[in-house]
């Protein structure tokens, strides 16, 4: 009798802009949650702590991250969601940089400014 290997679940990769910063993290799910709006990114997935190089970025996210169950998108501020093979390794970067082609998409100003009054 042959076992049968049970399918490893999917990992995502999930881009998104947040604060100036372009997020790329890895999760084992990704799904519309409750919150309208929102994506819900559950069960983040991190490089080995065994591996001898530590890797700056990556650790900002884990810092940024610690405790977090899960975490809530705006829709508005992904970039990019992929169904990837293997995890790579999350990152921080900076949107102004020139060595990517992402740009933040462009939000209007209310009138009056960014207080709301006028």
């Amino acid at each position: 009798m042959t076992k049968r290997k049970t399918p490893e679940p999917p990992i995502y990769k999930v881009i998104f802009s947040a604060q100036g910063q372009v997020y790329e993290i890895y999760a084992r799910h990704v799904s519309q949650g409750n919150l309208f709006g929102f994506i819900e990114v559950e069960q983040l997935l991190f490089g080995e702590r065994s591996q001898l190089i530590v890797n700056s970025a990556e650790e900002r996210l884990k810092t940024e991250f610690a405790g977090a169950k899960r975490t809530f998108i705006p829709l508005h501020s992904v970039v990019r969601i992929d169904e990837v093979e293997k995890q790579g390794a999350g990152r921080i970067t900076g949107v102004e940089s020139d060595a990517g082609n992402i740009k933040l998409f462009p939000i209007p100003v209310p009138p009056g400014g960014p207080t709301g009054k006028p």
